[in-house]
């Protein structure tokens, strides 16, 4: 297992926890910022993560390890590779979650979402709906990023490699905007 400072230098290093002052989708401002995706330009970071994670689920004669496109197409890969198991992923259509390209999950196959990072949990949820429609049954839920602080609950066993709570503020109260940094607006998605 991984200690929480060797996590949060592997972060670091592959610039995923950034200080600055930043817009964040909900329209708040935060002077920090998680950019998960960064630390999966890095497959040996990427590997050592995965290996920490996958010890979370040893003991659970896993089937299937699953991850919402985008962010967690290549954690659920390299996660289920640790595993050795079969990896799937779920992508949107018409806005909905859902299995495409073949992709099914027998009834009864043991079954761990995999997401980069979770704030509220919804792309996660959705994954969970798709695993319990199918017939799966949801071992846990496995998190490169926990940003909730271990707030978000899936009903499920959680393993995040990183836990953090990013503190935000209301944008007409953020004390940052009056220092001078500059505002980003930095994700993959447009702000509400």
């Amino acid at each position: 297992m991984l200690s929480r400072a060797r996590v949060e230098e592997i972060l670091k290093d592959a610039g995923v926890l950034l200080e600055g002052h930043f817009l964040l989708t909900s329209g708040r401002h935060s002077g920090q910022y998680m950019q998960c995706a960064n630390i999966l330009k890095y497959p040996a970071y990427a590997e050592e993560i995965a290996k920490h994670l996958a010890e979370g689920f040893k003991d659970d004669q896993v089937d299937i390890v699953i991850g919402p496109a985008m962010g967690g197409i290549i954690i659920a890969y390299e996660l289920a590779r640790q595993i050795g198991c079969e990896n799937l992923f779920a992508e949107r259509e018409n806005g909905k979650m859902v299995l495409r390209r073949g992709f099914t999950i027998p009834k009864g196959a043991r079954v761990v979402v995999a997401e980069d990072v979770v704030t509220t949990g919804g792309s996660v949820r959705e994954v969970i709906d798709i695993v319990k429609e199918q017939g799966g049954e949801l071992v846990g839920v496995a998190v490169l990023v926990d940003r909730s602080n271990g707030n978000v609950d899936f009903g499920t066993k959680l393993v995040p490699a990183y836990q953090a709570e990013v503190v935000s503020y209301d944008a007409d109260r953020c004390p940052i905007c009056n220092s001078g940094i500059p505002l980003v607006k930095p994700g993959s998605r447009k702000v509400k």
